[in-house]
């Protein structure tokens, strides 16, 4: 147990930028892990495909903090694609034994300790789970976007 709470998670989870409301945002999602309690609020902005603006509301225990506050550190300059494919990654990373996210979300693996606790899963993917439903809403609005990801 102690390996997910290693010192560069704990460090990730404390220093967590980009927190509050983004007024013109896009889009917002909220996300919760009936488990553990935690509770995520993301906002996004985007512009052809790329996510240009970024903020999050998060309550969330030490493994969702440390995984909100990495994707805060790198979403902003990412497209959508991008972003669906460390998804994928994540959850390859969790369940499968997969080497985790490569790019600009690579900082991720430092997450790899999680997949030996199921129980944990659903708090370290609350910040995709509702980036991904946030840009769900926005590509719904526009589907040209479906292709610029």
């Amino acid at each position: 147990m102690d390996d997910i709470y290693n010192n560069r998670i704990l460090e990730f989870a404390g220093n967590i930028p980009l927190t509050g409301v983004l007024d013109d945002a896009d889009a917002s999602a909220e996300k919760h892990s009936r488990l553990c309690g935690s509770k995520l609020k993301v906002y996004l902005k985007v512009e052809g495909g790329i996510v240009t603006a970024f903020s999050h509301e998060v309550r969330a225990c030490a493994l969702g903090q440390a995984s909100a506050s990495i994707m805060a550190h790198h979403i902003i300059g990412a497209s959508s694609g991008e972003i669906r494919q460390a998804r994928e990654d994540m959850l390859a990373m969790l369940k499968q034994g997969g080497e985790g996210p490569t790019g600009r979300f690579e900082d991720m693996r430092v997450l790899s300790p999680v997949r030996d606790f199921k129980a944990r899963h659903a708090s370290t993917m609350l910040t995709f789970e509702a980036v991904v439903d946030a840009l769900d809403q926005i590509e719904d609005r526009s589907p040209a976007l479906n292709a610029a990801g």
